[in-house]
């Protein structure tokens, strides 16, 4: 008796839960706002006290000093008064009794104007160091608090440049920074999970197609080797091979454009004039074919990235030159050089008319301008795509401008 199959078994629960758990006592969760508040409020209460103390300190002082006597009475058989604050009533023999007490007056007075004086100056002395202090203190403090949105905003920027895997991974307080960093990271996870089942999708399927597509060749080919065939069948036989031939290069880009769109790990000194070199020497005969000249100097412009991506993007860019050309007296200048401290390569070309509208439209996968889906002899519609996209993965850009007369001028520029 045969066993019977077991049932499927269900498929995992997803790790990541979108639902956040809400704890026992949410009015005691640390938060940033309560933590500035206790922060800042704490600084102000310091600031405050240390300001009342020094006052305090410089009034006691001021007290002191305008507690010394006026005048002392001083002398033997005759009584004297003498002043070292009051010099006015040091001839008090000579003085009413009004007038000693106006000058006593007086000098009460400006006792107590100097030391108000003294006290205010230094009062705002006082204020401006501790002033100084605070910002300075609630600045580090600030920075330290806000340390977190830099982590978040570095990581950012890293997963701008097409990595991925990085995560913030932020720990600390359960607050508001740390609940936007778990948010992101589980972002991140879910965006890699889907980008890495794109690209292998892209892969495999690539890969599958290609045995098939390699078989129908070999058989294409050796039915075509027979000198016995019929013109019909061999006819036929040619439009299948290009057919087919087309397809692997199809698969080829696709495969191509899938591996092209991750950021560049194992970089390595390529010179992009050696590299525009190949690439003209691999379109020479089909520009000659065409009657199209390619001119331009190559000057030394070396750059980190990886040799053979940046050899199709020359390669690319200058049989687009080529193929999309003026049937009559069309050229291809082919330039390499080093401006500001970046790389350039510049692609010129004559040839149609572009609108300036339809510039974005040319590196969209399978898109050309003014030409049919399929049935091109020009290509398959992804090489400015896959320009693009290796640019972008050596942290480089790419421009485009129509030519005044018609053509193109392509601009790539990397970093040296």
């Amino acid at each position: 008796m045969a066993a019977t199959p077991a049932p499927p078994q269900a498929p995992p629960k997803p790790t990541w839960d979108p639902r956040r758990s809400e704890p026992p006592f949410p009015w005691l969760r640390p938060t940033i706002r309560i933590r500035l508040t206790l922060l800042y409020g704490g600084m102000f209460l310091i600031a405050g006290i240390l300001l009342l103390s020094i006052i305090y300190l410089l009034a006691a002082q001021a007290i002191n000093t305008g507690n010394e006597p006026l005048f002392k009475i001083v002398g033997g058989a005759e009584l004297k008064v003498t002043s070292d604050n009051c010099p006015a009533i040091n001839n008090a023999s000579n003085l009413t009794y009004p007038q000693f007490n106006d000058a006593v007056s007086a000098c009460i007075d400006d006792q107590r104007r100097v030391a108000l004086d003294d006290l205010l100056s230094r009062s705002l002395l006082a204020l401006l160091g501790l002033a100084i202090i605070a910002f300075a203190f609630g600045y580090a403090m600030a920075g330290r608090v806000l340390s977190p949105l830099g982590r978040i905003t570095r990581t950012a920027r890293a997963v701008a440049g097409s990595d991925l895997s990085r995560r913030i991974e932020l720990d600390g307080p359960d607050d508001e920074l740390k609940e936007l960093a778990d948010t992101f990271d589980d972002m991140l996870e879910r965006l890699q999970r889907a980008f890495t089942a794109q690209q292998r999708f892209v892969g495999n399927a690539s890969h599958e197609l290609r045995t098939p597509l390699a078989i129908n060749r070999t058989l294409l080919e050796v039915h075509l080797s027979d000198p016995n065939a019929p013109v019909e069948l061999q006819q036929l036989g040619k439009t299948l091979l290009a057919t087919n031939e087309r397809s692997e290069q199809l698969v080829e880009g696709l495969l191509l454009l899938a591996r092209s769109d991750n950021q560049i790990v194992e970089r390595k000194p390529v010179d992009l004039a050696e590299v525009a070199e190949q690439a003209v020497d691999q379109v020479h005969a089909e520009a000659e074919a065409k009657g199209v000249v390619i001119r331009g100097e190559q000057k030394t412009a070396v750059v980190q990235g990886n040799g053979v991506l940046l050899e199709r993007i020359a390669l690319n860019l200058v049989q687009n030159a080529v193929r999309y050309n003026v049937p009559e007296d069309g050229w291809v200048e082919v330039t390499t050089e080093v401006q500001h401290g970046q790389a350039v390569l510049v692609v010129s070309n004559t040839g149609p008319v572009v609108p300036a509208y339809e510039i974005d439209n040319l590196f969209e996968p399978f898109r050309r301008l003014r030409t049919e889906r399929t049935g091109s002899d020009k290509g398959v519609g992804l090489g400015l795509s896959i320009v693009r996209s290796v640019v972008r993965a050596h942290g480089g850009h790419i421009s485009a401008q129509p030519r005044e007369g018609g053509g193109l001028v392509m601009r790539v520029t990397l970093s040296v």
